[in-house]
């Protein structure tokens, strides 16, 4: 089956997408290293011209320091901390957010380029002009995750506004990837056989739920207890899995419960990923596409049963969140061919 070659203005706008797909994955990553490092709340302000420069002098960071200490995080859990150990921390920060501005630039201004000089592709404006107003709310919702560890005796993040911002995250990454297959590979016009379109974007729901569902266990810092598998400590359903009231309060907020619906999520997924693999069989080019998610779903599920009985170990757990980016990424490639093909 042969393609037609893309032009000038295709590879172009193929090489952008590519280079915004690479950096938005960075900044996922980038972002669990700086939850994983208790970074995220060194800065307690939103600057978005202003903090784009680091402190400067020896004042500019005391004074930066000083406001870190007035949070609940730096009185509860880094009361010795000096301003070495402050430095490390709002470094990873700084260069979250720093990543966030050059996202936004870098895809604002080929954006509006290609837009005056007519190069998008036709009919797909509306997609393109979507995504770069998600990458706008991205950073707002950045900041209303942030603030909301300033306050009320908080010393972490709220776990909802967390599994909002990755989720949203995950979500620019998809949009980008497809719009980026889109210009790296045409379809032929002839119609395909049937495929399991409906199965497909169950499965796609569900890896996407299984995403959030693991803002929620990082949230709440889930996967430093139950650190046995299979059994949680013993039981199979850990005890006081409905201990809160109301019940779906034990889905966003018990750590138990939220552990237990991670674990139950991925042995879902890893049955319907069979029951789709089944179907697409005969399909060479979807079957190919499903193949490769299947072993990055298998890796990613023996990872995360290794990151948990390790302890939620620091590089293992960044390895993990890491692995994500790419099995969504397989994800969106397969469904997007089960859409085209």
């Amino acid at each position: 089956m042969t393609y037609p070659a893309l032009n000038k203005t295709d590879r172009s706008i193929r090489n952008w997408l590519l280079f915004m797909v690479v950096l938005v994955a960075l900044m996922i990553v980038l972002g669990g290293k700086t939850r994983l490092t208790n970074s995220g709340l060194s800065i307690t302000e939103w600057a978005p011209i202003s903090g784009a420069l680091p402190p400067l002098s020896l004042e500019a960071w005391q004074s930066e320091f000083e406001k870190y200490k007035q949070i609940p995080e730096f009185l509860v859990e880094n009361p010795d901390m000096d301003l070495a150990g402050f430095k490390v921390i709002y470094f990873w920060e700084w260069s979250h957010r720093q990543l966030g501005r050059l996202i936004g630039l870098a895809y604002a201004l080929p954006f509006f380029f290609f837009l005056f000089r007519k190069k998008l592709p036709q009919g797909q404006t509306l997609k393109f002009f979507s995504i770069m107003c998600l990458i706008g709310v991205q950073g707002a919702i950045g900041w209303w995750m942030v603030a909301s560890g300033l306050v009320n005796d908080r010393v972490d993040v709220s776990q909802y506004r967390l599994a909002t911002h990755l989720g949203v995250a995950f979500i620019i990454l998809g949009g980008l990837f497809w719009l980026w297959r889109n210009q790296a590979e045409s379809w032929p016009s002839r119609a395909s056989r049937a495929l399991p379109k409906k199965r497909m974007k169950l499965l796609a729901g569900l890896v996407f739920l299984q995403i959030v569902a693991g803002a929620f266990v990082a949230g709440l810092k889930a996967g430093r207890t139950y650190n046995t598998w299979p059994l949680m400590d013993g039981d199979f359903v850990p005890a006081g899995y409905a201990d809160m009231s109301p019940f779906w309060r034990n889905m966003f907020e018990n750590i138990g419960a939220v552990q237990f619906n991670h674990r139950m999520l991925a042995y879902i997924i890893l049955a319907v990923t069979i029951w789709v693999f089944i179907a697409a069989r005969k399909h060479k080019r979807l079957k190919k596409y499903m193949g490769v998610f299947a072993v990055l779903l298998a890796w990613q599920v023996l990872l995360g049963i290794y990151v948990l009985l390790t302890g939620d170990a620091l590089w293992l757990a960044l390895l993990h969140q890491f692995s994500a980016v790419f099995l969504w990424m397989s994800m969106v490639a397969a469904i997007r061919v089960a859409h085209k093909a």
